[in-house]
């Protein structure tokens, strides 16, 4: 530990893993904020900690499972149909099950709340906590694995002689990065998450990142089992940054559209009991 800290190159790989996972959280982050929307008032703060705790713990938990990570890399079932190839692993099965979660998710709760019917304050609220967090459980365990492989993929655990940080040290590195980038979600997930559920186009358009982020898995998944159409048509993984360069461009645009339109009536989406206060809030001032 005491090298780590005198070594430059160790703080500049523990800032850039922890901007990483800051990024990879935002998603999450979002997840969590439509999720725990849906609760009581007094029940949304908790599902959003346990949520993130969860998250680090799984990110933890898999890193110190390094060696088995790796070995979901390898082929548990080979295709070859001809007109179609691929070459399945367990990295591959996770991956891509998250994606089809993910597109599930997000499609639903689009439409629930466009067209969906109203729900009555007692009828989901008492049991949803539970649903709510198992929710939020599975979808950690992907995007886990998908912060896991990409840090992984980044920090070397050569030894130091060889300009590495040798195995421990990158560990220790990782484990720093997950804990900091977690305490730092912990803090701005309650103003974000406030935000999008008094923001009807910020839901909307938070869903809409999701079903991105889930085609991305999908594409992933895709790739790494090697899906091959006929004998030139190979799926690819879609690059990370063209992904959430759209995502924050798109927010600063919808920035500038809530700038504009802030003395209009604002939408109202099903089930959104802040949506419904602030529209009564808007009616008396108005």
């Amino acid at each position: 530990m005491l090298e780590l800290i005198s070594n430059p190159n160790a703080w500049i790989a523990l800032l850039t893993l922890t901007f990483l996972e800051i990024i990879l959280g935002i998603d999450n982050i979002v997840f969590l904020s439509i999720v725990s929307g849906k609760l009581k008032a007094e029940d949304q703060p908790k599902a959003r900690r346990i949520g993130l705790l969860l998250a680090m713990v799984f990110r933890i938990i898999l890193l110190f499972g390094i060696s088995w990570v790796l070995s979901l890399q390898q082929i548990l079932l080979p295709i070859n149909w001809g007109f179609f190839e691929a070459r399945i692993t367990g990295q591959s099965l996770i991956i891509f099950g998250g994606g089809l979660f993910l597109l599930y998710k997000s499609v639903s709760e689009i439409h629930h709340k466009m067209e969906g019917e109203e729900e009555s304050a007692s009828g989901k609220s008492a049991s949803s906590l539970s649903s709510a967090v198992f929710q939020i459980a599975m979808l950690n365990i992907v995007f886990s694995f998908d912060s896991i492989l990409t840090a992984i993929g980044m920090i070397s655990m050569k030894s130091p002689a060889e300009g590495g940080f040798g195995y421990e040290g990158a560990i220790e590195i990782m484990i720093i990065s997950i804990v900091i980038s977690i305490v730092i979600m912990m803090i701005f997930a309650g103003p974000v998450s406030k935000f999008v559920n008094e923001h009807p186009t910020i839901q909307i358009l938070g869903l809409s990142f999701l079903i991105l982020i889930g085609v991305m898995l999908l594409a992933e998944g895709s790739h790494l089992a090697h899906f091959r159409f006929g004998s030139d048509v190979e799926i690819h993984s879609i690059p990370k940054g063209y992904l959430y360069f759209a995502i924050f461009f798109s927010l600063f645009v919808e920035f500038l559209n809530i700038k504009m339109r802030k003395n209009s009536k604002p939408v109202v989406l099903h089930n959104n009991k802040l949506e419904d206060k602030k529209l009564e809030d808007f009616d008396l001032n108005n």
